[in-house]
C-alpha cells in the first residue's frame, strides 16, 4: 500500500485489543458460572494457551506476512478449497462479533437510558463504524486508540477501588465462596467447563493477522504480546475480585452487566456509570475490529479471484467500500433475523472463532512440513502447537457439550456461506452448466439464449485469458507437473508463463526444454509459454514483469525459498508459494 501510512504499535494494538480486552466485561461471569470458585484458575489456563498461540501466530505470520490469517497460511500450503473453508469461518466470526458487540453495547446504554431502543441503536452503531472505516483505517485507528486507553484506565480504576474495598471490608465473602460445593462435582470438571467458557475471552487475538499488511514493520508481534498481557492480568484478577466481593447468587443475577454491578458495590453509582460507559465504548470498538479485519481478509480473497473483482473497488482513501458496505448489510440481516437475540449469535460466534484458532494451529503444522525452508523470525515447537490445538479442540467440545443447540444454529449460517464461497470458486463450471441449460432452451427463447450465451462465453473467456506466472529454478519434470496440477485445480486460466531468471551467460538445459514439451502435450487446455530473463530474482524483477505483462503479483507463483533467500516473502508483493 504505497503512500498509505502504516499503523504503529499503539494503533494496531488498539484495533484488535478493543475486541479481546472487551472480554473482561463478560468472561468473569461466564467462568464463575461454570467453574465457581476456581474460575480464576481457568482464566490463568486460558492465558497459558494464549501464550502458546503467540508463538504459533508469530511463526506463521512472520513467514507469510500477508493479510488473511488462517486463510493466508492454508492458501500457501494447501488448496483454495481448504483456505476458503477457514476464510468462511473467519467471516462468520467477524459478523457475529460485530453484531454481538454492538448489541451488548446498546444493552449497557439501555441500562443507563431505558428509553433507548436496543435494535435501532445497534443499527446506528454499525452504521457509525461503517462510516469510520470508509474514511480510512489510519483515521479510524485514532478512534480505536482513544477507546482502548479509556478502557484500560477504567479497568485499572475498578481493580484499585475493589482492592481498597476488600482491604476495608475483609475477605468473608471470598471465604464463603470457597467453602461452597465444587461445580459439576469435581475440581477437574469445574476447571474444564470454566476453561471452555473462558476461551471466548481471547476472541480478537486472531484479528491482528488479518490486517498485518497495514501495520508498520515489526508491529505485529508486539500486538500479540500486548493483547496477551492485557487478558493475562485483567481477566484472572477481576474474576478473583468478583469472588471476593459478590456472592454466587449475585453473580448469576447480574451476569449480563457484572462489572457495572461490581462497580456499584465497591464504589457507588459514579463507578457503575463509568464502567457502563466504558462497556459501551469498548464493545463498540470491537465492532471496528470486525470491519477492519474482514476488509483485509475479503480484499485478499478478491485478489486471489475467489470473490468477484468489483470487491476491490476503492474510495480515494483506499477503503474498499464494496466490501465494507456488503459486510454492513450482512450484519443488519443477522441482526433483524435474530431480532437482537444474543443466543443464536453466540452459537455462531463460539464455534466459528474456536474453529479459526484450530485452523491456525493446523496451518502452522502444514507450514513446518511444506515450507520448512521458508525464513521465519519465530519458531513454535511441535509440542507447543500440539498443546494449543488440543486445548482449542477441548474448548470447542466443552462448549458444544454444554450448548448442543449452538452447533445447529452455527450450521444454519455456515452452510449457506460456504455454498456461496464454493459457487464463487467454481463459477467457471457453473457458467458452463448454464450454457448447457441455455442451449436446451435455445429453440424457444433463441434470442435471449444467444445473448446470454454470448455474455457468459465472454465472461468465461475473460476469466481464462488471465495469465499466470511460475518462476522456475530449473525444476525437474515431476515438480513442474505438480505446478500444472495446482494451476489446473485451483485457477481459472488457459495461459501459464514459466519464467527462468538467468545469470549473464547462463543457458537453459535441453533436458528442461524437453520436459516443458512433454508438459505442453500433457495439458492441452493450458498454453505454456517459456520465458527467460537475465537478472537476479527478487522484488525488482517481479515488479518489472508484473507491470510489463499486466499480471498482478498474486497471480505469480514460486516454490518455497530456502533459508538463504535474501528477501522476506512480504517483500515480493503477494507472490504465492505453491510448491
Amino acid at each position: 500500500m504505497v503512500g498509505v501510512r502504516k499503523l504503529n504499535e499503539l494503533e494496531a494494538t488498539a484495533i484488535c485489543g478493543n475486541d479481546i480486552s472487551s472480554s473482561c466485561l463478560y468472561v468473569s461471569a461466564l467462568a464463575i458460572l461454570y467453574a465457581g470458585q476456581y474460575a480464576w484458575i481457568s482464566l490463568l489456563i486460558v492465558a497459558v494457551v494464549l501464550w502458546l498461540f503467540r508463538r504459533i501466530y508469530g511463526e506463521v505470520v512472520g513467514a507469510l506476512p500477508l493479510n488473511g490469517g488462517a486463510y493466508n497460511v492454508l492458501l500457501n500450503t494447501t488448496s483454495k478449497n481448504n483456505a476458503s473453508l477457514a476464510a468462511c469461518l473467519t467471516i462468520l466470526s467477524y459478523m457475529a462479533t460485530a453484531v454481538l458487540s454492538a448489541t451488548e453495547a446498546m444493552h449497557y446504554l439501555h441500562h443507563i437510558l431505558p428509553e433507548i431502543h436496543v435494535v435501532g441503536a445497534t443499527v446506528i452503531v454499525l452504521a457509525l463504524f461503517l462510516a469510520l472505516t470508509l474514511i480510512g483505517i489510519s483515521e479510524s485507528a485514532k478512534t480505536a486508540v482513544g477507546i482502548f486507553l479509556f478502557h484500560l484506565f477504567c479497568l485499572t480504576l475498578l481493580a484499585c477501588v475493589a482492592v481498597w474495598y476488600l482491604t476495608v471490608h475483609g475477605f468473608a465473602t471470598l471465604q464463603q465462596n470457597f467453602s461452597l460445593p465444587v461445580q459439576h462435582g469435581s475440581v477437574a470438571k469445574a476447571l474444564f467447563f470454566g476453561f471452555s467458557a473462558a476461551m471466548l475471552g481471547i476472541s480478537g487475538f486472531e484479528s491482528s493477522a488479518n490486517f498485518v499488511e497495514e501495520q508498520a514493520q515489526g508491529v505485529f508481534p508486539k500486538t500479540l504480546r500486548n493483547m496477551w498481557i492485557v487478558v493475562s492480568i485483567f481477566n484472572p484478577l477481576l474474576a478473583l475480585i468478583v469472588l471476593g466481593t459478590l456472592s454466587m447468587p449475585e453473580v448469576a443475577a447480574h451476569k449480563e452487566a457484572l462489572l457495572s454491578y461490581l462497580g456499584d458495590k465497591v464504589g457507588g453509582v459514579w463507578l457503575s456509570t463509568l464502567i457502563s460507559l466504558d462497556a459501551i465504548a469498548v464493545l463498540s470498538g470491537a465492532v471496528l475490529t470486525s470491519f477492519v479485519g474482514v476488509s483485509g481478509l475479503i480484499k485478499r480473497m478478491a485478489l486471489d479471484r475467489i470473490f468477484p473483482q468489483f470487491f476491490l473497488l476503492e474510495t480515494h482513501r483506499q477503503s474498499n467500500y464494496v466490501i465494507l458496505t456488503s459486510f454492513f448489510l450482512l450484519c443488519l440481516s443477522i441482526l433483524f433475523l435474530t431480532k437482537g437475540n444474543i443466543g443464536p449469535l453466540s452459537g455462531v460466534y463460539t464455534i466459528s472463532f474456536l474453529s479459526v484458532m484450530a485452523y491456525f494451529a493446523l496451518g502452522n503444522f502444514l507450514l513446518k512440513i511444506k515450507r520448512s525452508k521458508l525464513p521465519r523470525p519465530v519458531y513454535a515447537s511441535v509440542p507447543t502447537v500440539i498443546m494449543a490445538l488440543v486445548a482449542v479442540i477441548l474448548a470447542l467440545y466443552g462448549n458444544i457439550k454444554v450448548h448442543p443447540e449452538y452447533l445447529v444454529v452455527f450450521l444454519q449460517y455456515f452452510v449457506p456461506a460456504m455454498l456461496f464461497i464454493y459457487a464463487s470458486l467454481k463459477r467457471q463450471v457453473l457458467m458452463n452448466y448454464t450454457l448447457l441449460v441455455l442451449r436446451s432452451f435455445s429453440e424457444s427463447v433463441r434470442v435471449l439464449a444467444l445473448r446470454s450465451r454470448a455474455a457468459i462465453r465472454q465472461r468465461v473467456h475473460r476469466l481464462q485469458s488471465q495469465e499466470f506466472v511460475f518462476f522456475t529454478k530449473g525444476h525437474d519434470l515431476a515438480t513442474l507437473n505438480r505446478v500444472m496440477i495446482y494451476v489446473q485445480e485451483n485457477e481459472v486460466t488457459n495461459k501459464l508463463k514459466i519464467v527462468a531468471i538467468l545469470r549473464e551467460g547462463e543457458t537453459v538445459d535441453q533436458s528442461f526444454l524437453d520436459d516443458l514439451a512433454v508438459l505442453d502435450r500433457a495439458y492441452p487446455h493450458i498454453r505454456i509459454e517459456f520465458v527467460t530473463r537475465v537478472g537476479t530474482f527478487g522484488p525488482d524483477i517481479i515488479d518489472q514483469l508484473s507491470k510489463e505483462w499486466h499480471i498482478p503479483k498474486n497471480f505469480m507463483f514460486i516454490s518455497s525459498p530456502g533459508d538463504r533467500f535474501p528477501y522476506n516473502i512480504s517483500e515480493l508483493g503477494g507472490v504465492r508459494l505453491i510448491i
